[in-house]
């Protein structure tokens, strides 16, 4: 339980500070409609009792103020309405803005090293914490603190009204209400936590198979599998609907609860300000006020069922998300500037992915001057990728240094977006006009396809860049490319699945437009290493040879590498 408090409050605390004003007043108003509501029912049952044994005797009836009572009736309808309308709107708008907010940190905890490849082992996981475990969240106030509040407020309302009339019967029926109000909401919170869990974890299952259905259905198919993923979705469907089922037997629970706790506390009322008129100490009119509003109390603690069944789920969102909150909101500061003339410093560097024990690379050590072009290459596995990654920022050195200036990465996965190709070009640089945009569309080869499209660069892409050939897509990133004004470019593999004359046309235009710039190229292509007039030769994670344009070992290692 500690634990659970501890997680909460790392997701919690930063952002309840930029909204404690707007948070707090909407459960203020959130209480006040309910206290309104609660004297609107007693005051109207008052006000048509006193009437009606006003209206058996025409002395008492000509005397009797209808006056007073009507006003405070409209008085308390109307701010009931006013108070409603403004709980709503800033309870909801404050709460939208926290998980507006907390979307935000949680992409700033992803800015981290690796960050990006765990987006890409995972996207599904990471999906849902961004969008369902977000969500869950808002139960903790909207329909935890906030009904708790106002039951709160009702249950001493209750009390004190009641306790005008008679001290004892007040405090009971105020501990009474408190006491079964807020206990069944426990009881249901701690017996709806397992089913909870396992509809959340149900739903991410479902989701994460679907999607897995959808997007590999061809490739699910072509290996006999489609039945089997389809069966798998069936499981985690029933699963889900076992979970909804026990949630909702125990909200129908939690609901004949509260029933019967509406139904003892109108017993007891009844029976409480029956002895007290039969004492004489307060009249008809008083005791249909007390047993309305002590009817109207046990309402706000029947709204408490929906936070209590939904509680766990909102602990769980918030044991995932507490790491990526605590990790830092900031992304992983660019490495330090190498020395003068120096485009890249490594020394006994050494790299581990996280949850590996094995480095990646081992006790690297070279330089890479301004301007100069250097390829990196060796077998799969070898670790130019990770290398690369270093060098971007994506993964922290486990030992040694690294010193770089500004980079751009080139990947062989070209990432593009549902949108434009405007918007899909101006991620680079969102300031780009028209016109740097078709410079670099023209540089990059595209221009004329571009101009061939009925929109022009307002041409809409489909999910992954749908509508692309897989040329055009690794035109458009160089093109992207292009647009970062930057003196270091990292390329990996950037013809891989390319045919030779794309891949060729592709190399020509980077080596023109990498005139002045430093490059640092992972492949295993002799048309990329092409490019570079130095060789970095990687076997199992350790630099086994630095070679040079014109040695004859630099022809040897490239005569070695695949041919187009």
């Amino acid at each position: 339980m500690t634990k659970r408090w501890r997680d909460l409050r790392t997701v919690w605390r930063p952002l309840l500070a930029a909204e404690p004003r707007r948070l707090l007043l909407g459960a203020v108003l959130a209480a006040l409609t309910v206290l309104m509501g609660m004297g609107l029912l007693g005051l109207s049952g008052w006000f048509i009792t006193a009437t009606a044994l006003a209206g058996l005797h025409a002395a008492t009836a000509i005397v009797f103020d209808v006056f007073m009572p009507s006003a405070g009736i409209r008085l308390l309808a109307l701010g009931r309405t006013a108070s409603r309308y403004g709980e709503r709107l800033l309870t909801h708008d404050a709460t939208f803005a926290v998980l507006a907010a907390l979307r935000v940190r949680l992409f700033r905890g992803w800015a981290r090293p690796d960050a990006a490849r765990q987006l890409l082992a995972r996207p599904a996981r990471l999906l849902f914490r961004l969008s369902a475990d977000i969500d869950a969240l808002e139960s903790f106030y909207l329909r935890l603190l906030v009904p708790a509040a106002a039951a709160l407020g009702a249950a001493l309302l209750a009390g004190l009204v009641l306790g005008a009339m008679s001290p004892w019967l007040g405090l009971l029926l105020a501990l009474w209400l408190l006491g079964a109000g807020w206990g069944i909401a426990f009881v249901l919170a701690r017996r709806a936590g397992p089913a909870a869990v396992r509809r959340a974890q149900g739903m991410e299952s479902l989701r994460a198979r679907t999607a897995d259905l959808v997007a590999g259905q061809t490739e699910l198919v072509m290996a006999g599998r489609i039945e089997a993923q389809r069966e798998a979705l069936a499981v985690a469907d029933r699963h889900l609907a076992a979970a909804d089922l026990a949630l909702n037997r125990l909200e129908a629970g939690a609901g004949m609860a509260y029933a019967l706790v509406g139904a003892l506390t109108l017993a007891a009322v009844l029976l409480g300000v029956g002895l007290l008129m039969d004492e004489g100490a307060i009249g008809a009119p008083a005791a249909a006020l007390a047993v309305l509003v002590a009817l109207g109390a046990v309402e706000p603690f029947a709204a408490l069922r929906r936070g209590a069944l939904e509680a766990a789920r909102g602990w769980l969102a918030a044991r995932r998300l507490a790491p990526h909150m605590a990790s830092g909101s900031e992304p992983m500061p660019a490495p330090p500037a190498p020395d003068e003339g120096l485009a890249l410093q490594v020394r006994d560097l050494t790299l581990v992915h996280p949850g590996s024990r094995r480095p990646a690379l081992q006790h690297g050590t070279f330089s890479v001057a301004a301007g100069e072009r250097v390829a990196v290459i060796g077998p799969s596995g070898a670790g130019k990728s990770t290398l690369l990654a270093a060098v971007a920022g994506e993964l922290a050195p486990a030992d040694g240094e690294l010193r770089a200036l500004a980079t751009c990465l080139l990947t062989q996965r070209t990432d593009l977006f549902q949108d434009s190709l405007r918007d899909n070009l101006r991620l680079a640089d969102p300031s780009a006009d028209d016109a740097r945009l078709w410079s670099v569309v023209q540089a990059a080869g595209l221009a004329d396809e571009v101009r061939a499209m009925p929109s022009g660069l307002d041409s809409m892409l489909g999910e992954g860049g749908l509508g692309l050939s897989g040329g055009q897509s690794r035109r458009l990133a160089l093109a992207r490319l292009l647009l970062r004004n930057v003196p270091f470019w990292l390329i990996d593999e950037p013809t891989e699945a390319l045919d030779t004359a794309t891949a060729h046309d592709v190399l020509l235009r980077l080596r023109a437009q990498a005139a002045g710039r430093t490059l640092l190229i992972a492949t295993h292509l002799r048309r990329e290493a092409e490019l570079a007039d130095r060789l970095l030769v990687l076997r199992a994670g350790r630099i086994v040879a630095d070679l040079r344009r014109g040695t004859t070992a630099f022809e040897a290692a490239m005569s070695a590498l695949r041919p187009d």
